[in-house]
């Protein structure tokens, strides 16, 4: 779709907050000029980026929703000036999937000061740790970040498309 079809369509939801997801919204050269064009028309804009690209791109006043894979995830794929480009409006997101990825996000964090930087999110890999066991991490160790809980999950389960 041409951006100017893509602003008419999200016009036609009724909605005041746009979040562009799914794949890896930067890998499309226009995805700026596309959130340059929606808040221009006064919506508030979220990109969720697996954080292999530079978000530096992105107009000021979007939001950006920064994955940093931990080792468990097996893709280590970041651009670390990311780090840099990041500011209060901004999220920092870790999916944890053991032990050693919260020790290695810990570590991130504190290096990084990222919790002085923007939102710092912890979420459980669900199918390796307990959001309870995470939360409990989180809350032994006094880590100031949000632990993040994949709602859809909690109220569909596993089914796709919601």
């Amino acid at each position: 779709m041409t951006i100017d079809k893509i602003v008419s369509v999200v016009k036609g939801f009724g909605v005041s907050i746009v979040e562009i997801t799914g794949g890896e919204p930067l890998l499309q050269n226009q995805t700026p000029l596309l959130c340059s064009e929606i808040m221009r028309l006064g919506y508030k804009v979220l990109v969720e980026t697996n954080g292999s690209r530079d978000i530096s791109t992105l107009p000021d006043g979007c939001i950006r929703i920064v994955d940093i894979k931990c080792p468990g995830s097996g893709n280590q794929d970041f651009y670390e000036n990311n780090i840099s480009n990041l500011n209060r409006f901004d999220e920092v997101k870790f999916v944890i999937s053991s032990i050693e990825d919260f020790n290695w996000a810990l570590d991130k964090l504190t290096v990084n000061d990222l919790s002085n930087k923007c939102t710092v999110i912890f979420s459980p890999n669900t199918s390796t740790v307990n959001p309870s066991q995470l939360a409990q991490w989180i809350i032994d160790r006094n880590v100031p970040v949000r632990l993040g809980i994949q709602l859809h999950k909690v109220i569909w389960g596993e089914k796709r498309g919601v």
